[in-house]
């Protein structure tokens, strides 16, 4: 009877903490963990990890949680982890090899870093657009990014703000060409119709960086591809 006693009790603290966790929440909170708990487990059934955090500073420890120390490490322009602190905080972390193109001096020693992406433990990136479904969307204008995530490094992590994440593929494309590809054609200062009216042209410019588009459907390497998705708005 005790045990019995025991274990009710157990279920009951268990439960309570529970409500008590979805009262204190705000209703945007809420949802934005309901909305990433149903985009982690679509990912599933496309054979990629997802995992969800309320916060920027969770984020950041879940990914050097993910990651073993002695790791190497790169990552593409994603200005969302840059934004959250991660390249920071991995750089403070002194545990990882890092491959870092910001502190590069020379546009020969950027390409070296890129090229030193591939051999990597461990890609970051952002994503310019998610699906609910799973599907993961990324644009590129030379597109080093793109080829990194699609092959080379032994594993890829997308950080991913709760604002990226759109309806379904068409408008997850909608959002990669028509929200961040001009925000990000601004902050790069191109010569492209959009950086002058904010808007995709679907252009063929010089300057485009919307040359490369890549969309991950399914992961043939089970678990390469892991996705923590952030309660907060970060990136573009």
């Amino acid at each position: 009877m005790l045990a019995k006693i025991m274990i009710f009790s157990s279920k009951c603290t268990i439960f309570g903490e529970i409500i008590k966790k979805i009262i204190v929440m705000t209703p945007i909170e809420r949802r934005n963990e309901l909305l990433a708990n149903k985009v982690i487990k679509s990912l599933s059934t496309r054979h990629i990890d997802g995992y969800y955090c309320a916060t920027s500073a969770d984020a950041i420890n879940k990914v050097l949680a993910l990651m073993p120390q002695g790791s190497s490490i790169s990552w593409g322009g994603s200005m969302t982890i840059r934004e959250m602190g991660l390249t920071e905080a991995l750089h403070k972390a002194g545990a990882y090899t890092v491959f870092d193109r910001d502190l590069a001096q020379t546009p020969e020693e950027v390409q070296t870093i890129y090229r030193q992406a591939f051999g990597a433990d461990f890609y970051l990136s952002g994503a310019n657009a998610m699906s609910e479904q799973g599907d993961i969307v990324n644009i590129d204008g030379n597109g080093n990014r793109v080829a990194a995530i699609a092959w080379g490094p032994k594993k890829v992590i997308f950080v991913v703000g709760i604002n990226k994440i759109a309806k379904d593929l068409d408008a997850a494309i909608k959002r990669a060409r028509g929200t961040a590809a001009p925000i990000n054609t601004v902050r790069l200062n191109r010569d492209t119709p959009c950086t002058l009216d904010g808007v995709c042209h679907d252009c063929h410019s010089a300057n485009s960086i919307c040359n490369q588009i890549h969309i991950i459907r399914n992961s043939y390497d089970n678990g390469r591809f892991c996705v923590v998705i952030v309660g907060e708005e970060l990136g573009y």
